[in-house]
């Protein structure tokens, strides 16, 4: 009896919650202004949000558009190897696979961030195998292999993991996050690779097969997601449960788009996709093109008088039977001068409009996303 105590305790100590702390850094549009290079980017490098989703509006490789990030960005630290060299990873929802820059990176990108070194790692193991990813501002190639990934409190060993040889363009050069550690579902994973947390359940490293995500509207600290666990301290309420639509990114049905009661859009129906790799709130063009005229942002520039905000209604979107409202105050986005916090986006889908759940409205809900139960749910924030 006092062995099999032991043994429990032993396995539930190998059972892990572990709470990886994001920063709210600098965002590319700022660092791209700084340096006087905001206005070409844009014109060079024009691109189409959905193409994150249906690769086949890029090519024929997984795709996402970086751009997405130039408003805000959630990063945190991962290390790989043995010893352990640290990396600042975006923590994306809306992809599946891990990678970093590696030294073999010949690009001005892999310059100013962390490379990793295989040759420093003991536990290192190569593979044949090559890893290509187009972005809608650039692109990444390299290779697979695999080492200990470690997570907060978490070691997961021999997790498969890319290594970057070029990336291309300047978005990558001015971003502050290292590689991108994707959070979908292993149907998306590009050369089907295995994803962190599909290797963390398969290892038993995590209490729950679920992990959570808050992000703080403050400009540096707060944010986190939470692997194996939720924290209720966080969110108010209960939690809202919402069953999956689709096993590839975190898709769930919407019932509609209202606003001071009106439907706006989603009218009958429609499919979003709840994704911390997007930074604002994405729709078919004729959805938002009502929502802007609703708030009275101007056509073209999407720019609205900032003391309009205040008497902005909510925009509410009801999911599940339940309204989850979104204030002007979130979706207005102030950086000097006033903008709307929608983008259009026009993809044929069978299952009708595809919205983008992004940064904006997550910041007003804690989200969990429940892979064992194949579920979201949703609380106020605290």
């Amino acid at each position: 009896m006092k062995w099999l105590l032991l043994l429990s305790l032993v396995a539930l100590s190998q059972c892990r919650v572990t709470k990886v702390s994001l920063k709210k850094g600098k965002s590319l549009r700022q660092n791209l202004k700084e340096h006087g290079l905001l206005k070409d980017f844009l014109r060079n490098h024009p691109y189409n949000v959905a193409s994150k989703y249906f690769p086949n509006l890029s090519n024929e490789f997984a795709s996402e558009p970086l751009t997405n990030y130039m408003d805000m960005e959630y990063y945190g630290t991962i290390s790989i190897g043995t010893p352990p060299q640290e990396f600042s990873v975006l923590f994306d929802t809306g992809s599946s696979n891990l990678w970093v820059p590696s030294v073999y990176c010949s690009s001005t990108s892999c310059t100013n961030h962390n490379k990793f070194n295989p040759s420093d790692s003991s536990t290192y193991e190569a593979t044949n195998e090559s890893l290509s990813i187009q972005y809608g501002s650039g692109s990444m190639t390299g290779f697979l292999a695999y080492d200990t990934v470690q997570i907060g409190g978490i070691v997961d060993t021999k997790q498969i993991f890319g290594l970057s040889e070029t990336e291309p363009g300047t978005a990558f050069e001015y971003s502050e996050f290292d590689g991108i550690l994707g959070l979908a579902f292993p149907s998306i994973a590009s050369s089907g690779a295995t994803p962190v947390f599909d290797n963390m359940m398969n290892e038993g490293l995590v209490s729950q097969d679920l992990f959570s995500v808050y992000l703080s509207s403050d400009e540096q600290s707060g944010s986190f997601v939470m692997f194996g666990g939720i924290d209720s301290s966080y969110y108010s309420g209960s939690l809202n449960w919402i069953p999956l639509s689709a096993e590839t990114y975190w898709e769930i049905t919407m019932d509609s788009i209202t606003m001071n009661g009106e439907t706006i859009a989603c009218s009958s129906g429609c499919q979003a996709i709840i994704d911390t790799g997007t930074s604002l709130l994405a729709g078919p063009s004729t959805g938002i093109s009502n929502i802007e005229s609703y708030i009275g942002a101007s056509d073209g520039t999407v720019r609205i008088s900032c003391s309009a905000m205040s008497s902005l209604p909510n925009i509410v979107f009801n999911i599940n039977g339940i309204e989850f409202p979104v204030p002007a105050s979130a979706y207005i986005i102030d950086s000097g001068s006033c903008s709307s916090g929608f983008e259009s986006i026009d993809v044929p889908t069978s299952s009708g409009e595809l919205w983008i759940l992004g940064d904006i409205f997550i910041r007003q809900y804690y989200v969990v996303f429940d892979r064992a139960n194949n579920q979201v749910a949703l609380a106020s924030v605290a």
